[in-house]
Order: C-alpha cells, then structure tokens, then sequence
C-alpha cells in the first residue's frame, strides 16, 4: 500500500470528514485582495460568476487554536481551481436546472488548505462546510489527479459537504430518518464498522451510520462518485443461500429506499436530477 494510500484511509477511519454543520456561521473578511494575475483568475472566474471567494493565502481563522495545518503552496492553487472547475463546477452547469441550483447553493467561501487538519487528539478532519458559507479542501499540496485515493478523497469530501448544504436549507426527506433507525450508531461507535457492517444496516459507509444527516450526504456523495455504485448498492447478490448474503441484500434494499427519497428531494427541491449529474461526473471520470 502506497504511503498516500495508508494515510487516507487512516484519516477516513480516524474521523470520517465533516464535523462542522452549525448554521448560520458569518463570512468574515469578505474583502478580496487583487495582488497577482491568480487573484485576477479568481476574481473573473470564480468571484464574479459564482460569488465564490476563494481563500488560499492561509489565515488563523480557517482553522481551530486547537488545530494544526500546514498552508498550500502556491503552485498547487491554479490546478485545484481547475480540477475543481471540472469536477465540482462544470457537471452542475452541465445538467437542466443545474446552473440555477448551483449558483444559489454554492458557498460564499471556497478555503484551500495545503494538508489534513490535525486536532490536538491526534485525529484527522478531511474538510468541513459551515452551513453553506463555506467548504474546505484539505490536502491540496499533494495534489494528483492521475492519483485515485487523492481523487477520492477530493470529490467525496465536496459532494458530501455540498450536500449538506441542501437538508441545511430544505431539511432531510420525509420520513428519511425512519428508512433505517435501528442501523444509526451512537456517536464515536461507526469508527469500529467496516463497510460490511455498514451495508448490512442499510448505509453505504460506516461514517453514514453517525446521523441522518451524515447518512444523507454520505448517500449522496457515494452516488455521485463511486464508478461501481450500481453494484456494490444497488443490485441484488444472486442465488443467496447464506443469512450473510441476504443481510446485504437487505441493506441495499434500504439504500435503495434512501437513494430514491433523495433524489425525488432533490427534484422537489432545487429542481435538479442526481443521475444526470451523476453521468455528467461519471463522464469526465473515465
């Protein structure tokens, strides 16, 4: 296992992502230094058309006084903006109604910072979203998009935070909470599932397992991302003859129930179609 590999998926395991959802958190210093030809890139390709300020000469109040973080580089800064154009960005353009909902849900504050974010407990935030004003990417610096887990974590990190910011706004599905109640664990417990375990109570991560909320955006991340959704969630084992098997096609009935309350949500709600931004993701992936 390569070295960046192990320390993804220590990260994931030791904190899952996003620890940060209060509302109504305030966008502070919201004024934008025009100093390089970058900050002009910013402003006319980001500012201006979405209202998205992107924050990448690192500050203190990006982070707790409890953490620790190391800033990005500046030769890594234009690269993510372009990955995130083209991955973040440009499927929601690309699909009906998407730019509407796009320019209406994206945060005002975009934060890049160059490594994980480490808390005083030794354990690991991959990135976070304040209830819709802002969204943090960490571990720009070892920035590959040729690199899956690198890929991974980036993508999954913003669909989910993205996806927060819909129930923040909107508040979950109807009933989503009571798809699958007895699956949900008690706050620290998912650490000790594997994705087994997970699947069998009817969530695609042990992570999702912690709330509702985390259950949806998990859901919604996974769709949008994973190559092999269809497979590992959606379609059935055949010919099952062990309780095991059956236990897992159990709990990809409930995520099949938690898929489509979120995609008719979505609908309902932004006016947006998941699949088709899922094939537009889909698209640029392979």
């Amino acid at each position: 296992m390569k070295a960046t590999t192990l320390l993804i998926f220590m990260a994931v395991f030791l904190t899952g992502c996003y620890p940060d959802e209060t509302l109504n958190v305030p966008v502070t210093d919201t004024q934008v230094k025009i100093e390089t030809d970058l900050d002009i890139f910013i402003e006319e390709n980001f500012r201006k058309k979405y209202g998205m300020a992107v924050r990448y000469r690192f500050v203190d109040r990006y982070i707790r006084p409890t953490q620790r973080v190391a800033p990005p580089k500046l030769e890594v800064v234009r690269p993510m903006l372009d990955f995130i154009q083209k991955f973040w960005v440009d499927p929601f353009l690309e699909v009906p109604n998407g730019e509407a909902y796009f320019r209406a849900y994206v945060p005002s504050e975009v934060v890049l910072l160059g490594g994980f974010i480490y808390n005083d407990d030794g354990t690991v935030v991959l990135g976070t979203a304040d209830a819709g004003a802002q969204i943090t990417f960490t571990y720009v610096n070892a920035i590959d998009p040729t690199d899956k887990d690198w890929e991974a974590l980036q993508l999954q990190t913003v669909y989910h935070e993205f996806a927060h910011i819909v129930h923040q706004r909107n508040k979950l599905p109807s009933d989503f909470e009571k798809i699958s109640p007895a699956g949900y664990t008690s706050p620290g417990f998912w650490v000790s599932l594997n994705d087994n375990d997970a699947l069998i109570r009817g969530f695609v991560s042990p992570y999702a397992t912690s709330s509702p909320n985390e259950d949806f955006a998990e859901t919604v991340a996974f769709f949008l991302y994973n190559t092999d959704f269809e497979n590992q969630f959606m379609i059935d084992e055949p010919n099952c003859l062990t309780p095991a098997c059956e236990a897992r096609n159990a709990g990809r009935k409930l995520v099949r129930e938690k898929l489509t309350a979120i995609r008719e949500h979505y609908v309902k709600v932004v006016g947006v179609d998941l699949q088709a931004v899922r094939n537009a993701i889909q698209a640029k992936l392979n």
